[in-house]
């Protein structure tokens, strides 16, 4: 292996390297249109042109990507994750091409990439699996029986692929046809496969994982497992082991089951065998046949490069341990960063002012951002993952959480404060978070959230004052100033008092302030401050650990809120594609109802009516691009 190929972008792309290059391996990357200017790119000793902007059209053609690897003189190819890193045809079109798979074999993907099949494996290697459905018949009234004799509540999931993408969670017989339907629509686009199975669901289960790897000379090991139960959209946001919950005792049986598991599929290579872990019992989810968004958890806790080891296994050379010989030692943490808002929505933009924080030991940082870095809808939403080790599970907890706060990521909406107030949640910090987490405590997380008064005052004075040149002179009069942080406004009223001193009166409550070359310091207490503008005119201001996003209305004329035509319409938050439309001019609709469907960074989100009213139009048309604030529904107005 002299040039391997990454059929990848972003992070994942950046990882592969580096060990490549320790390794002696040159590399080629390879991007869409949209990643013309990635960091990715830019590191690669070669990079190749897949052309076009959306997935289908560069990232999941493997036609392109075995030509690209042809035309680079690459002679091994290494998918990552996501993308085409678990489709078989794939794998064995690489092998055909006669390149180097940097993966497990065809057959075992066919036998363990679809959640059907791995469940066959499992019944035959005595894994414990969740009664359940998982039959060629993909017809309504089969799952609609098979659902009866499962009994509900039942999980739907996509057969394919992974990332939570497919997945609905049924209560009654009612919600059946929706489930199926947005489930298979899901699972087409992300993974070109719309066949669902179903199972019985677990209401407050964990999420287990273990870690297996397998040469071709049959042996097969496991890792150690992670627990990954804090979730959004059944997709992970914080990984983190050893678990909380398992027991050395339940850690060896969970390995022999991963194991045995991988043994019966004929595996060769990295994968994760993914567990529900309900008190004392566990149920088999699903294999990934491949490696895993969070696998520096591991690499962390025992010290190895598993990237490396994908590498030397593909070269047909064994496993560089044994079981007996594996060492996991301290507690280790991820934190998935994600360009989105504390409800989840996903943000397209330009990231403005980045900055890591200081990386000593016991902290890496795997992402693929620069000040300017471009986030684009077409692409998952995730940028890049934090992750902590230390001796013990609370001083990971308090090493990451600290990160997280010295992170800078300004310019679009991210979950960074969101993750720091999960790891610090009571809940969280005893270890008892199960997959319901934030269904059962989402509210108070994003409650901790909300900005104190001195840091919405200091925001404020920085979106104003800092940068500007520094008058010596007092000012007689004080300044007006309002802005809008969310849902709140803020008066004030300042008076330059020379050299960036002010004197802020806030309701009834005066501030000393100063604004300095890059720091606010309110009453005494100095923060680092920075401002950026975004593409909407609001101002991203982040003041210590604050992130703060606001308007200026010192100079708009108020309007009372219900009134005008702004009150009538519906308007995007974020860019997408319009995938479905529920209704039409002159519908009466019910606060809540799902109006339309937006498929954006490779999830469907339900665009629900905001109030009970009539449509008086519908702007919008399945198949089309739609962008933040444009116009979707206008309701009629409301008599007086």
């Amino acid at each position: 292996m002299q040039k391997l190929l990454i059929a990848n972008r972003g992070e994942i792309s950046r990882r592969i390297i580096r060990t490549a290059r320790r390794m002696g391996i040159a590399t080629v990357a390879v991007f869409s249109d949209a990643d013309r200017d990635a960091l990715h790119v830019r590191e690669a000793d070669t990079a190749v042109a897949l052309g076009g902007t959306a997935s289908a059209d560069s990232y999941l053609r493997a036609d392109k990507l075995i030509a690209a690897a042809r035309a680079s003189g690459a002679d091994a190819v290494h998918p990552g994750y996501g993308f085409l890193s678990e489709n078989a045809d794939f794998a064995q079109a690489v092998i055909d091409a006669g390149l180097t798979w940097v993966g497990p074999p065809p057959a075992a993907i066919h036998a363990l990439g679809s959640k059907s099949a791995a469940k066959a494996v499992a019944l035959r290697q005595g894994v414990p699996v969740l009664p359940g459905y998982f039959g060629a018949d993909q017809s309504e009234a089969t799952f609609a029986a098979e659902a009866q004799r499962i009994g509900y509540p039942v999980m739907v999931k996509a057969v394919a692929g992974g990332g939570g993408r497919g997945m609905r969670l049924v209560h009654s017989a009612d919600q059946l046809p929706a489930a199926l339907h947005s489930a298979r629509s899901e699972a087409l686009a992300g993974f070109g496969n719309g066949d669902l199975l179903i199972e019985r669901a677990l209401l407050a289960p964990r999420h287990v994982e273990v870690q297996v790897f397998a040469d071709a000379h049959g042996h097969c090991i496991h890792l150690g497992e992670r627990d990954c139960s804090v979730q959004r959209r059944h997709q992970k946001i914080i990984e983190e082991s050893p678990s909380p919950a398992v027991s050395p005792e339940l850690r060896a049986e969970l390995g022999r089951c991963a194991v045995a598991l991988a043994q019966g599929a004929g595996y060769v290579g990295a994968g994760t065998v993914e567990f529900l872990l309900d008190g004392g019992q566990f149920f088999l989810m699903e294999m990934n046949t491949r490696l895993q968004v969070e696998h520096p958890v591991t690499e962390m806790l025992s010290g190895l490069d598993l990237v490396e080891w994908q590498i030397r296994v593909a070269r047909g050379q064994p496993l560089p341990l044994t079981q007996e010989q594996v060492q996991l030692s301290g507690h280790a943490i991820e934190v998935r960063l994600c360009a989105e808002d504390e409800h989840f929505t996903p943000h397209a933009g330009t990231v403005q002012r980045f900055a890591e924080p200081p990386l000593a030991e016991g902290l890496r940082f795997d992402h693929a951002l620069e000040s300017g870095s471009v986030v684009t809808p077409h692409y998952d939403a995730m940028l890049g993952k934090l992750i902590a080790h230390a001796p013990t599970r609370a001083e990971a907890i308090d090493r990451l959480g600290n990160a997280l706060d010295e992170t800078v990521l300004l310019g679009l909406p991210s979950n960074r404060a969101f993750l720091a107030a999960c790891l610090r949640h009571p809940v969280f910090a005893a270890g008892d978070a199960t997959i319901p987490f934030l269904a059962q405590h989402g509210d108070c997380v994003r409650e901790a959230l909300v900005p104190p008064h001195a840091a919405q005052v200091a925001a404020a004075l920085a979106a104003t004052w800092l940068g500007r040149p520094l008058t010596a002179l007092p000012s007689p009069f004080a300044r007006p100033l309002r802005v809008r942080l969310s849902e709140t406004t803020v008066d004030l009223q300042v008076r330059e008092l020379g050299h960036g001193a002010l004197q802020v009166q806030a309701g009834e409550q005066r501030h000393q302030a100063h604004v300095g070359t890059d720091t606010v310091t309110l009453d005494g207490l100095t923060q680092v401050a920075a401002v950026v503008r975004g593409p909407d005119g609001h101002r991203h201001v982040r003041w210590g650990a604050h992130d703060l996003r606001l308007q200026d209305l010192s100079h708009t004329a108020a309007v009372a809120s219900g009134s005008g035509p702004a009150a009538r319409e519906l308007r995007a938050r974020f860019n997408g594609k319009l995938v479905a439309v529920a209704v039409q001019p002159g519908d009466r609709v019910a606060r809540g109802q799902t109006l339309l469907t937006i498929e954006s960074m490779k999830i469907e989100h339900q665009i629900a009516a905001p109030r009970d009213g009539t449509l008086a139009s519908v702007s919008v048309a399945p198949g089309q691009q739609v962008g933040p604030g444009q116009v979707l529904v206008i309701f009629e107005a409301e008599a007086a």
